[in-house]
């Protein structure tokens, strides 16, 4: 797990969203703590403060980029969630179908795909599970009648605590709540936490939020928080799925992206194999035979997908939280089709454990194979069901591509540039970023959805067209200079391609003018 998570791992470039915590890390490197992308807690950025500092100092020795030390944290918390998924579905179905939950999470691709970007859901999933772990245990102890299982209970505020500290979700206290409540009134229930010992977990909560989250005590923090809460902090106008634009704001409910956005994602990125038993596993969920363990599953379920379905803004990477839940079920159907297999055959103890580990194997192989072919690409992956990687970047392409080829596109533009150039994209801070670090600083960058901006461009100027960043304010640039030129030059991440670069020429520029001036 480890070594396909940090292989690599500045491979590709950063995204606007891991620069704007590169500049926060730099910030509080220079003048301490700060309310700078306040809208986001602190601990996800006090850890890629400790691991760039680190960095810096292990460079003597060997080169780590920063894009690789500011991945790392989330990398190494990613692995780690393979354990975590092991020990908390052990306490909910066993150990059969914890050992091949916790191998999917391994090697299937969209979850290392997700634990190789410096954002938080990975570090969210990370104390999500820490917390259920404890809750659960909590549960198994009192009912074995453990006097001391109440302890379990705070490890499991505090891993709470840890989470808010990490992404403000606190909507995912009602999993836990409402698994609760469901054996609370259960005759010979011996799990009761009681209302005096609900408020100690708040506080116990809140002290840990508060020792990982320092910054929230900061005003500029919550005027961060509060323009972001306002939907202030939208750059960009809509979002690019399956080929068409839709608008992207949370409030904008089904009048938004697709309500059929995770679903789709769950058919085209999940490994063909995961998948099959994963449709196999959906009614295993649903017998008693499995135990009361799915009903904590079923509620994980339905108070993500519930939410997350209707609301209007989405992301690939807000899955991080649901993905385990595809894991868990395949795993359910596959050892449901195993144990149904081996007692059809009849064979002995021997032979069965024999042929169940093979076919384990066999199993765990599809989605490493696929792991491996599109490494270290893995959120390009497409399965063959929706047409492998000849159609990769078409259905998710803002999360697929990520901003992977800026540091390759500056490379490309420069020996093309006379000096002040100036060049027109969607991410003007990030190219400048990669031009400061090229060491030549001979270009300008100017938003491509700022019409005036695009207006002002002169002959020899260029416009860049990245793959994920097509919106409705620029949409009209890349249909014209697609039908009527070839670009100067084409950039391509695993051979498909991530950006188009275009030199203006005096037909070029008054075209685009007269885009620009409409």
């Amino acid at each position: 797990g480890i070594a396909l998570r940090v292989n690599d791992l500045g491979a590709e470039s950063l995204s606007e969203d891991e620069l704007n915590k590169l500049q926060t890390v730099q910030e509080y490197r220079t003048n301490g703590l700060s309310g700078k992308n306040g809208e986001h807690p602190f601990l996800m950025k006090g850890l890629q403060t400790v691991s760039i500092s680190s960095a810096e100092k292990l460079n003597s020795v060997i080169a780590i980029s920063e894009e690789a030390a500011l991945r790392f944290p989330i990398a190494l918390f990613g692995t780690f969630t393979i354990l975590l998924i092991f020990l908390l579905v052990s306490e909910l179905f066993g150990r059969s179908i914890a050992v091949v939950s916790a191998a999917l999470w391994t090697v299937e691709p969209m979850a290392i795909g997700f634990d190789r970007i410096a954002k938080e859901d990975s570090l969210v999933l990370f104390f999500f599970l820490l917390t259920c772990l404890f809750f659960v245990k909590s549960q198994t102890k009192a009912e074995h009648g453990n006097t001391h299982w109440i302890r379990y209970v705070w490890a499991a505020a505090a891993s709470y605590g840890a989470l808010m500290a990490s992404k403000y979700y606190p909507f995912f206290l009602s999993i836990i709540g409402g698994y609760y409540n469901l054996f609370l009134t259960l005759p010979g229930n011996k799990w009761n936490i009681g209302n005096l010992r609900w408020i100690k977990f708040f506080v116990v909560l809140g002290v840990t939020f508060l020792l990982l989250n320092p910054t929230i005590v900061l005003p500029d923090t919550w005027s961060e928080m509060l323009k972001f809460s306002s939907e202030g902090r939208i750059g960009h106008d809509s979002y690019e799925f399956m080929g068409s634009l839709y608008q992207q704001k949370l409030t904008y409910w089904l009048a938004g992206v697709p309500w059929t956005f995770y679903y789709v994602f769950i058919a085209v990125k999940t490994s063909f194999a995961t998948l099959l038993f994963f449709l196999i596993g959906l009614p295993v969920m649903f017998r008693r035979k499995l135990g009361d363990g799915r009903f904590f599953i079923l509620l994980w379920a339905f108070l993500w997908f519930m939410p997350f379905t209707v609301l209007g803004g989405k992301f690939t990477r807000y899955f991080t939280f649901a993905e385990p839940l595809i894991l868990i079920v395949a795993a359910a159907g596959f050892c449901f089709a195993l144990n149904w297999l081996t007692e059809k055959l009849f064979l002995n103890s021997i032979m069965a454990i024999v042929s169940q580990t093979i076919l384990l194997a066999a199993f765990i192989a599809f989605p490493l194979l696929d792991s491996l072919s599109a490494t270290p690409h893995f959120r390009l992956f497409t399965n063959q069901l929706s047409g492998g990687m000849a159609a990769a970047g078409t259905y998710f392409p803002h999360d697929e591509f990520y901003d992977a080829s800026t540091r390759e596109i500056i490379a490309a533009i420069e020996p093309l540039a006379a000096p002040q150039s100036i060049v027109a994209c969607e991410t003007p801070t990030l190219f400048e970023h990669y031009e400061t670090k090229s060491g030549k600083k001979n270009l300008s960058f100017v938003s491509l959805s700022d019409k005036d901006q695009v207006a002002a461009l002169k002959i020899g100027d260029f416009i860049v067209l990245t793959r994920g960043r097509r919106y409705f304010s620029n949409t009209a640039y890349e249909e014209y200079l697609n039908a009527h030129s070839d670009p100067s030059a084409e950039i391509t991440v695993a051979g498909i391609t991530s950006a188009l670069i275009y030199k203006l020429d005096e037909t070029l520029l008054a075209a685009i003018q007269t885009i620009a001036n409409q």
